[in-house]
């Protein structure tokens, strides 16, 4: 069983915690696309009313081909449940996020939720943060360079992240912004909070694509031919 199995066997299960009336916050990434396809199934076949507050453009386009209802975060400040992917997650629930670039967005729907459930295959475990992904964080497009020095001489390797996608260029965000990735040296790791809290304290920075387990609910996890639930 590929990849995309394991991220429908997570999707799927994560339906399990949506009731009529909620209001949900929609996250990015590959496998809540599936997630939204598989509600607005739902939402259709049992005549559901769930609002959906997306936290990109590309989700929220998603949702309204889908046939859900769309709002905004000012019209409903807390949404019951969000339910967003990860890029990475360690065994304390914490997350890296934002290899979409959607990562401010996110933050902000699924800290504002009053429950936060993250949605992953397998392939997306680690013992630790940054094993495998650069940590993103998002800068005012101004400040671009002056920032990469700065992360430079806190350790480690910062680049500006180009567009994949035929545009050419840098990724700008949904916030005009743009993305640096950024890999810590392996001692800053041991403090995942503070090197956070180092982050945002630069000037530019907006946010950055780590997230506090504490704030997570679960982590539905699909496998080969189950799922597992990270409390």
């Amino acid at each position: 069983m590929g990849s995309l199995e394991k991220k429908m066997m997570a999707a799927r299960y994560a339906l399990k915690f949506i009731r009529d009336g909620m209001v949900v916050g929609l996250g990015s990434g590959s496998t809540v696309a599936i997630f939204i396809k598989l509600l607005g199934e739902r939402v259709r076949e049992e005549e559901l009313n769930i609002i959906g507050i997306p936290t990109s453009y590309d989700v929220e386009i998603l949702a309204y081909k889908n046939g859900l209802k769309i709002a905004s975060l000012n019209e409903y400040p807390f949404p019951d449940i969000a339910i967003d992917g990860a890029d990475e997650v360690d065994p304390n629930k914490n997350l890296i996020k934002g290899g979409g670039g959607a990562l401010t967005r996110e933050k902000i729907v699924d800290y504002a939720s009053k429950k936060l459930i993250i949605i992953v295959d397998d392939s997306k475990l680690v013992k630790r943060l940054c094993s495998r992904r650069p940590i993103p964080i998002e800068v005012l497009s101004f400040s671009w360079r002056n920032i990469i020095y700065r992360l430079n001489k806190i350790g480690g390797r910062a680049e500006l992240r180009y567009t994949d996608k035929g545009k050419v260029g840098p990724v700008v965000t949904d916030n005009g912004n743009f993305i640096i990735d950024y890999i810590p040296n392996p001692d800053l790791l041991k403090d995942i909070r503070k090197l956070d809290i180092d982050l945002k304290l630069i000037p530019g920075v907006v946010e950055t694509g780590i997230f506090y387990g504490e704030m997570v609910y679960k982590v539905i996890i699909g496998y080969q031919n189950s799922v597992s639930i990270q409390d």
